[in-house]
């Protein structure tokens, strides 16, 4: 239980765990049928286990490590490279502290950094590709150590190359982050410049912007360790902009995101809540009174309790809106 944070009563065949690039590749140099199938997690708040795990699970030691990578002619930014376990939000916190700007917005995603360049964690405006540089892994095939551009990573919405054609390849160890010397806050996203105004702050500092996030983010997401949840558990759905003008017509009030000039963002909380989903509870899962996009264990679910409860919510929502919204986590 303690390796999601669903807080799903799941076992796996056996969990291994890496603490270097080198004991990484040892480990994918010692691996064999016997170990098959191969589950790679970081700190499992993106995972929803649906039953006992029959293979091997593989997972990044949890610390902090971050080093300033030097030599690097880029006038303006820093460098620097971060332990695949450690905790984003610790890089988040260190870079502010360190005068390196450009992942405040990105404040209290659960996760570690191996995850964040899977997955392209975002938040408020942001997502983690604006920052990546590079990604270094351990090939699962060879052993071989490896090194992939941000570019060559083909980050989309919540998506990546480690998520579609290079799923359980890799083992990523050392995140490398671009992050800016000169300060320039994104405040123009959910109400983040209006919680600032409240506080009488116009031109916030980096660390005034990091707090104010976390405020809002404490606000809407419930502590997994007090109630199961892997936060935000669909992805917003895009949609053609004929689709979204169409709905505009039935709600002339729907929040909405441009992507660009043929497509529309709609969030799938506010979609969940018209279906009238938000602080319901099905037996002992349910959604969250605050924010709809979380599904939630009340205590003791199981797994496929989770998966009746978000298949039944995809039903309301494509019945209503004749659209599917898809789930961000993984499930296994």
């Amino acid at each position: 239980m303690q390796h999601n944070t669903f807080g799903i009563d799941v076992r796996c065949r056996r969990l291994v765990e890496y603490t270097t690039a080198s004991e990484a590749q040892a480990l994918c140099h010692a691996l064999t049928a016997a170990d098959s199938p191969l589950l790679i997690i970081g700190a499992g708040s993106n995972l929803l286990l649906t039953a006992d795990y029959p293979g091997t699970v593989i997972t990044p030691e949890n610390r902090f490590e971050i080093r300033l990578r030097t030599g690097m002619s880029d006038a303006g930014h820093v460098y620097i490279d971060c332990w695949a376990g450690t905790t984003f939000d610790d890089v988040v916190a260190y870079a502010v502290g360190h005068g390196w700007y450009g992942a405040e917005n990105l404040s209290l995603i659960p996760g570690q950094v191996g995850a964040s360049a899977v997955q392209n964690i975002g938040a408020y405006g942001a997502e983690v590709k604006d920052i990546i540089h590079e990604v270094r892994a351990v090939e699962i095939a060879t052993g071989d150590e490896v090194a992939f551009s941000c570019e060559e990573c083909a980050y989309g919405y919540r998506q990546s190359r480690f998520k579609r054609d290079w799923r359980d390849r890799y083992l990523i160890t050392w995140v490398t982050y671009r992050l800016g010397t000169t300060f320039a806050p994104r405040l123009d996203y959910g109400n983040i410049r209006a919680r600032l105004e409240e506080q009488g702050i116009v031109a916030p500092t980096p660390q005034q912007l990091r707090d104010v996030i976390i405020a809002i983010r404490n606000e809407k997401l419930p502590d997994p360790a007090v109630e199961g949840n892997a936060g935000s558990f669909f992805m917003n759905p895009i949609v053609p902009r004929a689709k979204y003008e169409a709905l505009c017509k039935l709600y002339p009030d729907m929040p909405h995101y441009t992507v660009d000039a043929d497509h529309e963002k709609i969030p799938a909380g506010w979609m969940i809540d018209q279906c009238g989903w938000r602080g319901r509870t099905v037996g002992r899962v349910g959604v969250h009174a605050r924010q709809a996009l979380v599904l939630v264990n009340r205590g003791g679910a199981t797994g496929q309790e989770v998966v009746h409860l978000y298949q039944a919510i995809q039903h309301d929502v494509r019945e209503r809106f004749g659209i599917d919204i898809h789930p961000e986590v993984n499930v296994k």
